[in-house]
């Protein structure tokens, strides 16, 4: 495919406010690097695993300070990008009027089934290049969580992998123990 022409993220958002996508609403779209993406469909097995983050975020989270957001957009301007996480921590404040920038963020999980390679390499360096500190991806094929921090030069230092009944501990609220197993598994923490 070949692209006609490269917009910026303000150009993006006027697109958003005029309802130029409002006619095929079932789409999903991405804009990422300047070019409108359109996502791959969610299965049934993404969206339960979205729906059990939702709902250990929404208990391990402290009352006041952070933010749980699903599947809405990211504000990274200087790299002409707003892609849409399947879960994001941020810091509490309104984003009514801006999206959320890469300053506010404090974990970012995508829930990659058919989108892995996409998540682990574009997705990734975006995510680094944007010095996003905190990167996970839910790898559903082989059930474990590849945890990605310390970005620097458009790529994550530091890649682990955990599985089973490892402990996965947010940068942001240590205190919260996320362990695969318990979400793949149907287990409950």
């Amino acid at each position: 495919m070949s692209m006609i022409a490269r917009l910026s993220l303000d150009q993006y958002d006027r697109m958003i406010e005029h309802g130029v996508f409002d006619r095929q609403p079932r789409q999903r779209l991405e804009f990422i690097r300047g070019e409108i993406r359109e996502m791959t469909p969610i299965g049934p097995q993404h969206e339960e695993v979205v729906d059990r983050l939702t709902s250990w975020s929404a208990r391990v989270l402290p009352e006041d300070g952070i933010r749980l957001r699903v599947q809405n957009s990211i504000g990274i301007p200087e790299l002409e990008s707003a892609p849409e996480p399947d879960v994001a921590w941020m810091i509490q404040r309104d984003y009514s009027h801006q999206r959320p920038s890469p300053r506010d963020v404090l974990l970012i999980v995508e829930v990659a089934a058919s989108s892995l390679a996409y998540d682990t390499g574009e997705k990734a360096g975006l995510y680094a290049a944007a010095e996003i500190g905190d990167y996970w991806v839910i790898d559903l094929e082989n059930c474990w969580v590849e945890v990605r921090r310390d970005p620097a030069a458009g790529r994550y230092r530091s890649m682990r992998t955990y599985s089973g009944d490892d402990e996965v501990r947010p940068l942001a609220w240590p205190e919260a123990v996320f362990r695969p197993a318990k979400r793949f598994g149907g287990g409950t923490d």
